[in-house]
C-alpha cells in the first residue's frame, strides 16, 4: 500500500492521514457516491477507533483498484491505514449483491470492525502471535513449514478480526445478530478454502449464539472466544 496514490480524510479532525500531501496535490478529487455511502456506513466504527485512541488514518484510493478488497487495513510506520479501494473494482458491487439492503449499514459496520480488529492486534504488538499455552504446529520440511506457519498465522488473525466484527454486531445491532452471523458464515463458506487464510468457520461456529458476548469490551470478548477456537480449528 505504501507509495500508492491516495486521498486522505480526517475523522472529526482527529485522525490525520500520513499522506495528506498527496491529497493536497489533488484539490479537485471528490468521493464517488459508493465511497460516500461506504464511508457513512463505517463511520460509527471509525469514531469508536478514535475514542479508543487507535492510530487510524482513512485512505480512499482514487486509482482503479480491481481485485482488491473494497475495505482493507494496512499497518505502516506505527499507524493503521483504513483503506477504501472502490474505483473500478467489481468486488464492490459483488459484495453489495450479497447483502440484504436493510442490513447494509450493520454489515458495513461489521466489515469495518473486522479491520479494526487487525489494527488492535498490530498496535498491541500481537500480530501473528499465539497466546500463552498454544504452540505453532510444525512441519518436517523447512519450506513447507514456513508456508504452513504463515497460512496458519494469517488464518488466526482473520478469525480474531471476524470475532471482533461479531462482537461489535452483538453490541450495536443485537436484533440483527443472527442474520449478520449467517451472512459472515456464508461469506467464508463462499471462499471454499479449507485451512486457508479466511477459513474462520471454526471460530464463527463458536459465536452462533450471541450470548457468547458477555461484555461491552469488543476486543477482550473477541480474544476470549478466539483463544477457545484455536483448539477447535486444528
Amino acid at each position: 500500500m505504501k507509495g500508492q496514490k491516495n486521498i486522505c480524510m480526517g475523522i472529526a479532525g482527529l485522525l490525520l492521514c500520513a499522506s495528506s500531501a498527496m491529497a493536497q496535490s489533488q484539490p479537485t478529487a471528490r468521493l464517488t457516491p459508493d465511497e460516500e455511502r461506504w464511508l457513512a456506513g463505517t463511520w460509527p466504527v471509525l469514531l469508536y477507533a478514535r475514542d479508543e485512541g487507535l492510530p487510524l488514518d482513512v485512505v480512499v484510493q482514487p486509482q482503479p483498484s480491481p481485485g482488491l478488497p473494497p475495505i482493507a487495513l494496512a499497518y505502516i510506520d506505527g499507524r493503521c491505514k483504513f483503506v477504501f479501494s472502490m474505483r473500478g473494482n467489481p468486488e464492490v458491487q459483488a459484495t453489495l449483491s450479497r447483502i440484504a439492503p436493510e442490513l447494509l449499514d450493520a454489515t458495513l459496520e461489521l466489515m469495518a470492525a473486522h479491520e479494526l480488529g487487525h489494527c488492535r492486534r498490530h498496535v498491541g504488538g500481537a500480530w501473528h502471535a499465539l497466546p500463552d499455552g498454544h504452540a505453532q504446529t510444525r512441519s518436517t520440511a523447512m519450506n513447507a513449514q514456513a508456508e504452513q506457519e504463515d497460512r496458519q498465522a494469517v488464518r488466526r488473525e482473520e478469525a480474531y478480526a471476524d470475532l471482533v466484527g461479531l462482537a461489535w454486531t452483538y453490541q450495536h445491532h443485537r436484533p440483527l445478530y443472527a442474520r449478520l452471523h449467517a451472512w459472515l458464515v456464508a461469506e467464508r463458506t463462499l471462499l471454499q478454502d479449507p485451512g486457508g487464510a479466511h477459513d474462520t468457520l471454526a471460530w464463527a461456529r463458536l459465536a452462533t449464539q450471541g450470548e457468547r458476548w458477555a461484555g461491552p469490551a469488543i476486543f477482550e470478548t473477541a480474544n476470549a472466544l478466539w483463544v477457545r477456537g484455536l483448539d477447535a480449528a486444528r
